[in-house]
């Protein structure tokens, strides 16, 4: 199972390049122009997938910075909102990496922030959230990028696989 973790690792980081392309292009208009998704605009979206990619690595690890609101705002700038996310990723892949298959059966302990409960819980099925979190959230930044004209993003796990990320065939 470590293996599929690591390969979705890989796999967002991939994602993520190709959505931030195309984020960069767009002017700081349409960047921040609310397009009746959950965050509103792709500005607050990708802020979002950040801020809740550091707040789940801060209750796998224990460590680093995590925001304490699922909007907050991390980066106005989308250059700076990018060389955050490579460096994110970096740490996910790394982090992840650093593994073991029996690591993932480790109990978890958080508290949530939009209804503060305790949750303990098995690091895999947690593991198994943030990546289907991540490209959920990717999912309607895609649609914010086509209602602003853009070019439809090819972000399929398959188109991954058949390009940069063929050595996850072989496992």
């Amino acid at each position: 199972m470590l293996d599929h973790y690591k390969m979705f690792a890989a796999y967002n980081a991939w994602a993520n390049r190709i959505l931030y392309a195309e984020a960069a292009a767009l002017s700081p208009a349409a960047l921040h122009e609310n397009k009746g998704a959950f965050f509103g605009s792709l500005h607050a979206t990708l802020n979002h997938i950040l801020a809740a990619d550091r707040i789940w690595m801060k209750r796998f690890t224990g460590s680093g910075d995590a925001p304490v609101r699922l909007d907050a705002i991390l980066f106005e700038d989308v250059e700076e909102l990018r060389q955050a996310r490579i460096a994110e990723d970096q740490k996910i892949i790394d982090w992840i990496g650093s593994l073991q298959e029996q690591d993932l059966a480790k109990t978890i302990s958080y508290v949530t922030l939009s209804n503060p409960v305790p949750i303990s819980q098995p690091l895999g099925p947690g593991l198994a959230h943030f990546f289907n979190h991540q490209t959920h959230h990717r999912g309607q930044c895609h649609t914010i990028l086509t209602s602003l004209g853009r070019p439809s993003l090819v972000l399929d796990l398959l188109y991954f696989l058949r390009g940069d990320g063929d050595q996850w065939l072989k496992c």
